[in-house]
């Protein structure tokens, strides 16, 4: 079955205006177009567009009554204001907090609920905009310390007075997000040093971060924790893998993410959304880790696979041309397609121009074409230890 499929922006207030209806040519609608939702989540399906699909509007309408669910959630994302401080848990901890939460009575749509499913949420963020920015993992407490250190600020010594191995981390993040008094004059005091250094050649990525989050988000404790995390730059072309428990923000640009199809966030500041910190603690992974980026290996010239360490998703990338003579995806299932650039075929029978998207269920999917396209496929995981 191939379904061309088209879907409505959503409108979070950190969207930008203009960058999802320049990537698909069409026209801005004026409000924040934060994110394009390509995948039968119940939040915002994909409309099926002229086929019939059984009576089918959507692609979860279509789905439902075969008794399937897409793995993954393909999206276009654009960031014009940094989104809130996350992290999300394994399969494990999705199935007992949802049960949970279930047995306390929490309704899914309440507000302090922090599971409104039994699925984990990793995710993959490929860049188009030059650059994309994210904060993205821990970074060695020793690095963290040693910039900390440089700035000469004696405001700040109770945090630095904690950072003494990389053992500490899980205490001194517990410790910031919680807030009060002497985190908020740590916090005022990193915002001061930061602008300081605006145009300084001690200047850096991270304190850039800094600076973006103090104009955003004024007094936050994120702030703070963003001294502790990497900022990662990525250039079109690039990607991040976000495994379970990573703590991450997305800073600003334009990507394709990729996602395991869960609801379940954890937040730990940057929003006016619940903050539930023990929970937070409990799933995530407060251990330094190098900047979680994720290699392609090349299928063939200008396609580009990227395989993350779980089974839910994985993204094929086609550049401009690469297509010229077909490409044939072993997609082992459903995939959804989206034409970046130019024009592109499937199975000889589905055009789709730029910015048009489709769905596939053939265990194998030919794209023939000049234009350029990404494929997400995937399949759902069966272990509770995903």
């Amino acid at each position: 079955m191939l379904l061309k499929i088209e879907n409505t922006p959503r409108p979070y207030a950190w969207g930008s205006t203009t960058a999802i209806a320049e990537l698909l040519g069409a026209e801005p609608s004026g409000a924040p177009e934060a994110e394009l939702w390509l995948g039968d989540h119940p939040g915002s399906p994909a409309r099926i567009v002229g086929a019939d699909a059984g009576g089918a509007s959507d692609l979860s309408a279509l789905l439902s009554a075969r008794g399937e669910k897409l793995p993954f959630l393909l999206k276009v994302l654009a960031a014009a204001e940094p989104l809130s401080l996350q992290a999300h848990p394994t399969i494990a901890q999705a199935r007992e907090g949802f049960a949970r939460e279930n047995a306390a009575g929490i309704a899914l749509d309440a507000p302090e609920r922090n599971y409104k499913d039994e699925l984990h949420k990793p995710e993959l963020i490929y860049a188009l905009s030059d650059p994309f920015v994210a904060l993205a993992g821990f970074r060695p407490v020793a690095e963290s310390h040693a910039a900390l250190v440089a700035l000469g600020e004696p405001a700040l010594e109770p945090l630095i007075a904690r950072l003494d191995d990389d053992a500490a981390l899980p205490g001194v993040v517990r410790w910031l997000i919680e807030g009060g008094p002497a985190i908020a004059r740590i916090v005022d005091a990193l915002t001061a040093a930061a602008r300081a250094l605006e145009h300084d050649p001690r200047d850096s990525e991270g304190w850039a971060t800094v600076r973006r989050l103090a104009d955003h988000y004024p007094g936050d404790p994120g702030i703070a924790l963003s001294t502790l995390m990497h900022t990662v730059v990525l250039r079109p072309g690039e990607a991040l893998y976000l495994p379970t428990g990573n703590i991450h923000s997305y800073q600003q640009g334009l990507a394709i993410e990729v996602m395991a199809a869960s609801d379940n966030v954890l937040r730990g500041g940057m929003t006016p959304k619940h903050v539930d910190v023990a929970e937070l603690m409990r799933v995530l992974d407060a251990r330094p880790v190098a900047e979680p980026r994720i290699a392609p290996v090349e299928v063939q010239p200008g396609v580009r696979r990227f395989s993350p360490d779980v089974v839910d998703f994985a993204l094929t990338v086609i550049a401009a041309g690469a297509a010229a003579d077909g490409v044939t995806i072993e997609t082992h299932g459903p995939a959804i397609v989206l034409s970046l650039e130019g024009d592109v075929t499937l199975e000889g029978v589905l055009d789709l121009h730029h910015g048009q998207a489709a769905y596939s269920d053939e265990p194998t999917l030919r794209v023939v074409g000049s234009g350029a396209a990404v494929v997400a496929t995937g399949r759902h995981p069966d272990s509770v230890d995903a």
